[in-house]
């Protein structure tokens, strides 16, 4: 669809448009019927080794899917219209989402850092010029992006990372290490923060860059995860050059973009859980409860209507952040709750699933939905610190959203450079 064609459209219009044209491109779900126990995939190893093929397949795949979706007017719907989005209302977005929802399409899990918090960010701090280059390609996902923030002794605490950026005329030079950094390994450019002044506080220090992953002393190393998987990556930047005009905001105001990209990542992270069990499906639960014969334990029954209960809760929730979003409203301190809602509910799936199976969680018995919950259980730590670790959470809604006093620390005023040095001194 032009962008004059949308002008007047009416939700309507656009259902139909868009149903006719996933009726064209893909295949309907099958209907969902009630849950067998025993039925479904079989258990996956533990500890398989990772199949970069596979993965490089159902990337190309992705790819094809988001720029078929992009070229006939639905892959940024709500975009402006000058940067070759759509420029309609966000209800339209949500129209889109239950609808695509319906068809078996591409997994769209490898753009969900770049388009839901590298992108916002490009859109809001980036030159004018930088954007309407960037922007197009990432949403029609031509290249794909990362985010680059923490490092091995700034995790929780990023405004003391130490990653590098020095001025050279019209470039700067990158030194440093980044660490946990979903999707580098198939991503075409970072968004990174990295330390310009270290004579400055040191939340004033900090100016961000959109980087070329494939330049010139760009190194990325997998993590291995415990549950086998190596989603995660190390990068090391040894003068890595970046044109000022990539420079995201003003020079050591990266602070603001840093919390443009966190803001909107806690409100991804927040909402994936879908009113759901945070990962885990009821469904899926209850016949696990009933096939152990815990159906009619009242403990466990207890146990499935608070996780049944507060999954409501935090959809509906959810549900009310999204559409807030949607309406244009920047992301703020209260995206949090979501985060925060969303680790309660996985906790309390892995509980559940601990406490019905048993030893039966990590030991392959050869029954189905037993031994494939440890990759539930251990992947879950992981969501503990993404995007914010627990106790960082509990701190912004407790000051910035509840209003009470700020946790006591050091003196922010003093240049980071003391600071740090006092630290060591006093270690």
């Amino acid at each position: 669809m032009a962008a004059a064609d949308t002008a007047e459209i009416t939700e309507e219009q656009f259902a139909a448009e868009a149903l006719d044209f996933l009726e064209a491109n893909a295949k309907r779900k099958a209907e969902r019927r009630e849950f067998v126990w025993g039925e479904g995939p079989d258990n996956a190893a533990l500890f398989e080794e990772i199949d970069r093929e596979r993965e490089r397949a159902e990337l190309e795949a992705s790819k094809e899917w988001r720029a078929a979706k992009y070229d006939a007017g639905f892959g940024w719907i709500s975009g402006p219209a000058e940067l070759g989005g759509g420029g309609m209302p966000r209800k339209f977005e949500r129209v889109w989402g239950q609808l695509e929802s319906q068809f078996d399409t591409p997994d769209g899990g490898f753009f969900g850092i770049g388009l839901g918090m590298v992108a916002p960010t490009i859109l809001a701090h980036a030159e004018p010029e930088v954007s309407a280059e960037v922007l197009p390609q990432m949403y029609r996902a031509d290249i794909v992006g990362c985010q680059l923030f923490s490092e091995p002794g700034a995790g929780s605490d990023l405004a003391s990372l130490q990653m590098r950026a020095e001025r050279d005329g019209e470039e700067w030079i990158l030194n440093g290490q980044k660490v946990w950094t979903s999707g580098a390994h198939y991503s075409d450019i970072g968004e990174v923060i990295a330390r310009s002044d270290f004579d400055l506080p040191k939340h004033q220090g900090l100016t961000g860059f959109l980087v070329d992953m494939k330049a010139p002393g760009v190194e990325v190393r997998p993590l291995r995860q415990m549950t086998g998987g190596a989603n995660f990556n190390e990068v090391y930047f040894t003068d890595v050059r970046v044109p000022d005009s990539h420079r995201l905001g003003e020079v050591n105001q990266g602070w603001g973009v840093a919390l443009t990209t966190l803001m909107n990542e806690r409100a991804a992270i927040g909402g994936g859980s879908g009113g759901g069990t945070g990962g885990g499906s009821f469904t899926k639960l209850s016949a696990m409860a009933a096939h152990y014969g815990m159906a009619d334990d009242a403990l466990a029954r207890q146990k499935l209507a608070e996780i049944y209960t507060h999954g409501k809760v935090l959809g509906w929730s959810n549900q009310r952040t999204m559409d807030a979003l949607r309406a244009g409203k920047t992301p703020g301190p209260e995206m949090s709750l979501s985060k925060m809602g969303l680790i309660r509910q996985m906790n309390a799936t892995c509980e559940f699933v601990a406490d019905t199976i048993g030893p039966k969680l990590v030991v392959d018995s050869g029954e189905w939905g037993t031994f494939s919950w440890a990759g539930y259980v251990l992947g879950f730590p992981a969501m503990r610190i993404a995007g914010g670790s627990d106790e960082v959470m509990r701190n912004i809604v407790g000051e910035r959203v509840l209003g009470l006093p700020k946790e006591p620390g050091i003196d922010t005023t003093s240049p980071f450079r003391e600071l740090k040095v006092g630290t060591q001194r006093a270690e």
